[in-house]
């Protein structure tokens, strides 16, 4: 980030980490991150990120918040994924089960259908039994539970009878 030998001061390095944050969301492990990268000992790491709290540059409510609505919609990432990526961000159990408390069933898992129909037409496999379990192994690994992945292939096969009309 900066020159090797060139050290900012503390005052600097808060007004540098408060325009981050005021582009994007950030954790403070994020920052934490950043301003340990700096060369910064620990003591002053702590304090620049207090006083980002203070100021409400960091919310680490609304950053979860802002986390799963964005990971849902753009990635189309699973309750579990999500989950799992706010953990290695060091966020409390609880305030990520109180994030994903203001998201209803229906929007955690309304991306799956389309993204496994999407799948279904490029997976090659010698059987539909091969196939099925590709498309079972794709959905996981969006981080989808082995229910919800069932309850939509089950739909997908029912939209794939043929009408009796």
């Amino acid at each position: 980030m900066d020159k090797p030998g060139k050290m900012i001061s503390e005052d600097q390095a808060f007004s540098r980490m408060a325009r981050i944050c005021s582009q994007k969301e950030y954790c403070s492990y994020d920052m934490r991150r950043k301003l340990k990268r700096m060369n910064f000992p620990d003591q002053t790491v702590e304090k620049i990120i207090g006083r980002l709290k203070k100021e409400k540059f960091i919310d680490e409510d609304r950053f979860a918040r802002s986390f799963i609505h964005d990971k849902l919609r753009f990635n189309k990432w699973g309750k579990r994924k999500i989950e799992i990526s706010l953990r290695q961000k060091q966020l409390p159990a609880d305030l990520i089960a109180d994030a994903f408390s203001q998201f209803s069933d229906a929007s955690l898992s309304e991306s799956l259908l389309p993204l496994l129909e999407k799948k279904r037409r490029t997976i090659k496999g010698r059987s539909e039994y091969e196939k099925n379990g590709k498309l079972i192994k794709y959905g996981l690994g969006r981080g989808f539970s082995i229910k919800e992945i069932l309850a939509c292939m089950k739909i997908m096969d029912l939209d794939e009878l043929p009408d009796e009309t």
